[in-house]
């Protein structure tokens, strides 16, 4: 989070004095943002349980359509928050509450993820790699290829 504050209100078209009236600092920021990002993210997997009427397997098959579409591949600044915020919470010091609440955070996401078949974790790791990789090379055949053999082998045992 190498932005600085005089940087992030003058793209907001603020002053500096108007960002402490807010926050106690950036790292207050970045928390609030974090637990933000998070919350919507929970809620998104509770509005899908509820569209496929609490059936988690049509949910999580559902979700795992639109993480590995090429929309969210092109849309990251409205995308997923673990793979968003991966890097910045990585660099941020080991007692902040972002780093708390992008753990517990990750943990519901496996949470919500695991199957009798398929562990949670492996699961989000699995969709996390897929996505940055697939960013990463994007226009590249490669990125394609990458969203396809992961979302089949996702689905394939569901």
């Amino acid at each position: 989070m190498q932005v600085s504050v005089a940087d992030l209100m003058k793209a907001a078209g603020l002053t500096h004095g108007a960002f402490y009236k807010q926050f106690t600092s950036k790292e207050a920021l970045v928390d609030e943002a974090t637990a933000h990002a998070f919350a919507e993210l929970t809620q998104r997997h509770r509005a899908g349980l509820e569209r496929h009427n609490g059936q988690r397997t049509a949910a999580q098959q559902a979700l795992i359509d639109t993480y590995l579409s090429v929309e969210h591949r092109d849309d990251p600044a409205d995308g997923c928050p673990v793979a968003a915020l991966a890097t910045d919470i990585a660099r941020e010091g080991g007692g902040r509450e972002a780093r708390r609440v992008y753990a517990e955070g990750v943990a519901e996401f496996a949470d919500f993820l695991a199957t009798d078949d398929q562990d949670g974790v492996v699961r989000l790791c699995t969709l996390f790699g897929a996505l940055v990789l697939s960013r990463a090379t994007k226009g590249s055949p490669l990125s394609g290829e990458i969203l396809a053999t992961v979302h089949a082998a996702l689905t394939e045992a569901d």
